[in-house]
């Protein structure tokens, strides 16, 4: 996480694949930022990344810092591991209610084992970043308490 990257070798999980369209978004995750595509014409931000403001359909975007705060808006406790996830169960793939409005989907990061009495919707969080390899880093979040 942020001032606390992971060594190359021990993330075992899939990485994301930059497109044009989300090239912005990776890039500012790496330099630790959080950053959403913003409509110039009706003036609200949208996740996840495409071509057209999906509010207004206008082309006019461009790429702004977010606050990097939210709150959960649903999530799930997975005891499952996923291929590559397999060390890390229990872990929590939450969808994220930015300040900014836009939802995305991420994991919570926890110093505690998650349970349903630690981890509930409407908790707020901040974003924090994991540097899983030298040129991936995820934006996750972790509890503000």
């Amino acid at each position: 996480m942020t001032g606390n990257p992971a060594p190359a070798a021990a993330y075992k999980g899939p990485l994301p694949r930059a497109t044009p369209e989300t090239q912005p978004f990776w890039d500012g995750a790496k330099a630790h930022k959080l950053m959403l595509p913003w409509c110039e014409d009706c003036g609200q931000a949208h996740f996840y990344p495409r071509a057209l403001c999906p509010h207004c359909h206008s082309v006019r975007l461009a790429w702004r810092q977010a606050s990097g705060r939210g709150k959960v808006h649903t999530f799930v406790i997975n005891h499952k591991a996923a291929r590559g996830f397999e060390d890390k169960v229990p872990y929590v793939i939450a969808v994220i209610e930015l300040e900014e409005g836009p939802r995305m989907m991420s994991n919570l990061v926890m110093d505690e084992t998650p349970t349903p009495e630690n981890v509930h919707v409407e908790m707020p969080v901040a974003v924090v970043f994991d540097d899983v390899t030298p040129e991936v880093t995820l934006p996750k979040f972790r509890p503000v308490r």
